[in-house]
């Protein structure tokens, strides 16, 4: 929550993160999501691809830290 925060990217909390993130991703639908599913479903989705990556940039955080 920190990171997507420091990111601008609050506007979702990280249950509803993890939903979408099921929703998209879990295709037997178990709740249940094996790396190879993560990995194959990140892959196929464009959009996800972008919010995951956009969400784990550590870049401002380590700005923050510099600047005090």
């Amino acid at each position: 929550q920190a990171i997507q925060a420091i990111n601008g990217y609050s506007n979702m909390t990280a249950e509803e993160f993890t939903n979408v993130i099921f929703q998209k991703i879990d295709v037997n639908n178990d709740g249940e999501l094996t790396l190879e599913e993560f990995i194959n479903g990140v892959e196929k989705d464009e959009a996800l691809m972008e919010l995951i990556t956009k969400s784990f940039d550590l870049s401002n955080v380590l700005k923050v830290i510099q600047n005090g």
